[in-house]
């Protein structure tokens, strides 16, 4: 056991150090980045991310969400933008402070659908499904990081949308060992997620 445990310890210590001195973390998330597919849709999806501070402000990346979602809607790639994104920690829900912040930007409320509920990416594409396919929404534009993106995708997909990726971030080049090794922590948490969905079954 304690060979194991000193094995383990030894390949723990060269992951960090090659993911925090080499280009390692920057080649894994360039092989999980989605190329985006600007394709017209029945409604744009913008899952959460990032949540919302005290203040009710959106996180960078959920703006970076926010941002994405309306330029499609301009583009006019499909007539409805749904945002999600639950309430946490007593702040106001990400979905509602999301389509404030579209209403603000000039896009019509009645183009705008929201839902907070969802806990997981498999809860958003199943809540997502009971709020769409009864308008007849088959294909979505589906909104996320890069990173999340491949495992959203298959799973609205499982649920039964046609599915096309817009990552809502571009490729990333972290240049100091602090940003690579945070965008490998949230490499590797994707991964894991990836996993657990497929133990589950639902990918």
């Amino acid at each position: 056991m304690s060979r194991i445990s000193q094995f383990l310890g030894f390949i723990g210590v060269v992951v960090f150090f090659l993911s925090a001195f080499t280009p390692l973390a920057n080649l894994v998330d360039l092989w999980k980045t989605a190329p985006a597919e600007l394709k017209p849709a029945d409604a744009i999806v913008v899952l959460g991310s990032g949540g919302v501070s005290e203040g009710g402000v959106l996180s960078p990346t959920s703006a970076l969400g926010v941002r994405r979602g309306i330029s499609l809607y301009r583009q006019g790639l499909a007539p409805l933008l749904v945002f999600s994104g639950m309430r946490v920690e007593g702040n106001p829900p990400e979905a509602e402070v999301r389509a404030e912040a579209a209403r603000a930007q000039g896009i019509p409320a009645k183009a705008i659908l929201t839902e907070n509920e969802a806990r997981t990416t498999y809860e958003e594409a199943l809540r997502q499904k009971a709020i769409l396919q009864p308008k007849g929404v088959k294909r979505i534009l589906l909104v996320a990081n890069s990173i999340h993106l491949l495992r959203a995708r298959t799973l609205f997909n499982r649920v039964g949308f046609e599915v096309y990726a817009v990552p809502s971030d571009t490729f990333t080049d972290p240049k100091t060992p602090e940003q690579r090794l945070e965008l490998m922590r949230d490499v590797l948490t994707d991964t894991v997620a990836v996993l657990y969905y497929r133990f589950r079954g639902f990918i």
